[in-house]
Order: structure tokens, then C-alpha cells, then sequence
């Protein structure tokens, strides 16, 4: 579908056409328990957008995969704003654009496709800029957690593995922390949605001194569990500030992740969900959660995907071609 730009910046430099940038990025899983808003771990599911500057006027959009018959294929496409909205920010601005979406991230179930577009948006923007006017990689991760609203999706998806994030005076910050090789992530995606915003606005306003201090100490242990010892998965991914508040809007996530922490499994909601991501101890684990997950849902009649993935090790890429 092609339509028209938007308004031009005024004194916008004009793009010259036949660039094209090649991003994909992989999706995220948010909080893993207790790490509110501050961790995330990339995962081996990738969207893949092509972006080409043209010499016609106008943007064209084309989608294929999750979301294809539902996303906007005009200028508010999330990954068109972006763009769009990064270049002007550097005083940039195309004559035409030509977007081509191949999306493999499920929408609206807690694995980041709102971060992995925007990452897409931003990476693809970058590169589309001179040199001299390109962020550098502090200043990208703020501008996507900027549009985000926090960085725990999207720091995973520019740099890979688990991301332990923050915000300082304004400036959105981050640290990559390499995952244990034994950590297998499974999970199991329901066939619907769930809004960010409608889970967040399940949460309390304040919670008591002393569970903050349990959750801190859980989103600690988390940590060295993750990167040294996942043995110590199941204690580090239990949650006290989130999810029982969130589990009457995905009561069958509620239940499934009950079934899987039971059975000593580490399970938690996969950002704010209904997904459900279990972190596994090595493979034979993977392989009995997956199995534990198949029985459990067959039994309640619930049609979810169960998917074993990996770690994205390495985040983002970009690949940049000049016609």
C-alpha cells in the first residue's frame, strides 16, 4: 500500500534515494520474575524489517507474518513513525520510503514486538544518516527506551542476552550480563492478547517496605542464577511485586506457571505476559517443561504454542546496501 508523507520538517535535508538497511531483531522477555522494569533476556525469534529510500514520493508498506491483517500500512506503522520521527530529529527527512515487514514476534503477548519494532525503527533510521550524524550506542538505547517508555525490552534487543537496566537524571542506561550456557528458555504463547497497559493498570500504587525488600533480594539472586548458577532458577524467578496482581486478566497463565513452579520448574510471566516463559537447566529440563506444558494445557483446553528457544547472544543486526 503506498500513501503519502507526512509534513515536512521545514529546512529537513532530503535523503538521497536507493539506500536500503536491512535490521533484525530478536524478541525479549521482560521482568523474568522479580526484575521489574530493570531485566530482560533477548530470545532466538526474529522480526526482520527492509527499509529503501526512493525517488517516488510517498510510503509504501508491506507486512508479512503476525500482525500482518491487523498493523497499519500507511505512516503511522510503528516502525515507519519511528523511522521517520529519528531522521527528523537529526534534521533528515526522505522524499520516499518503501518498508518491507516480515514479523515472526507474536503481538500483544509479552515478548517485546512493540520494543522490536521500535529497535527496528531506530537501527534502520541510524543507518540511513551520514556518518557524522549517527547516535552512537548510548544514544540509541535512549532514544528506543525514550519511545518505548522503559529500557527492559529493548536493551536485550540491541545488545543480546540478559540486560540489566536503569535510568538516571532522565538518561536510560544499561549493562549486558552473558547468560549461563545451560539456561534454555521454553514458552508457551496463548492465541491472545493482552495490552501493556491494561496489565499495568492492575498494579498497586505502593506496596509494603518489606515486600520490595523480598522482591530486591529475588531480582539479585536472579542475576548470579542466570549468568553462574541455574540451579537457583526456581528461588531467583519468584515475583512479589507483579504478577499475582496481574494473574486475574491471564487466569490460565496464572495456573500454568503454578503447574510449572510446582513441579520445581522456574516459571514466571514473560513481561506483562499472557505468555509464559519457563527457564530451564539444560536441555533434558527444556524437554520435561515443554512436556509438563503440553499435558497442563491439553487439560485445560487451551490451544497455546509451546516453543523451545535460545538466547540471542549477539541482539540487533543491521546490514546496510548502496544502489
Amino acid at each position: 500500500m503506498q500513501v503519502d508523507l507526512p509534513g515536512q520538517l521545514p529546512g529537513a535535508t532530503v535523503l538521497a534515494p536507493g539506500r536500503e538497511v536491512a535490521v533484525t531483531v530478536p524478541a525479549t522477555s521482560a521482568n523474568l520474575g522479580p526484575g521489574f522494569d530493570s531485566l530482560g533476556l533477548a530470545l532466538s525469534l526474529y522480526d526482520t524489517v527492509r527499509v529503501r529510500t526512493t525517488d517516488e514520493p510517498g510510503i509504501t508498506v508491506q507486512v508479512a507474518g503476525e500482525g500482518a491483517d491487523q498493523v497499519p500500512l500507511d505512516s503511522s506503522h510503528l516502525v515507519v513513525r519511528t523511522i521517520l520521527s529519528t531522521l527528523a530529529d537529526a534534521g533528515y527527512t526522505v522524499r520516499g520510503l518503501h518498508l518491507s515487514a516480515e514479523n515472526v514476534i507474536p503481538h500483544g503477548r509479552g515478548l517485546g514486538s512493540s520494543a522490536a519494532a521500535i529497535v527496528s525503527g531506530v537501527l534502520a533510521a541510524n543507518a540511513l544518516l551520514p556518518d557524522a550524524d549517527r547516535l552512537d550506542a548510548a544514544q540509541v538505547l535512549h532514544a528506543c527506551s525514550a519511545l518505548e517508555g522503559h529500557p527492559d525490552n529493548v536493551a536485550p534487543a540491541l545488545a543480546g542476552d540478559l540486560a540489566i537496566s536503569w535510568e538516571t537524571d532522565g538518561v536510560f542506561r544499561s549493562a549486558r550480563a552473558a547468560v549461563h550456557p545451560d539456561v534454555v528458555p521454553v514458552v508457551a504463547i496463548p492465541a491472545t492478547e493482552l495490552s501493556t497497559e491494561r496489565a499495568r493498570g492492575l498494579l498497586p500504587a505502593t506496596v509494603p517496605h518489606r515486600t520490595a525488600a523480598a522482591n530486591s533480594g529475588r531480582a539479585a539472586l536472579l542475576v548470579h542464577a542466570l549468568t553462574m548458577d541455574p540451579a537457583l532458577l526456581p528461588e531467583g524467578t519468584q515475583d512479589f511485586l507483579h504478577q499475582d496482581f496481574r494473574a486475574p486478566a491471564m487466569p490460565a497463565s496464572a495456573a500454568l506457571i503454578q503447574a510449572l513452579r510446582s513441579a520445581g520448574f522456574a516459571a514466571a510471566v514473560s513481561g506483562a505476559g499472557p505468555t509464559v516463559l519457563c527457564l530451564a537447566n539444560g536441555a533434558s529440563a527444556a524437554a520435561a517443561a515443554e512436556e509438563l506444558m503440553a499435558r497442563q494445557l491439553q487439560a485445560a483446553g487451551e490451544n497455546w504454542r509451546v516453543l523451545r528457544l535460545g538466547v540471542e547472544r549477539d541482539g540487533a543486526r543491521v546490514e546496510v546496501h548502496q544502489r
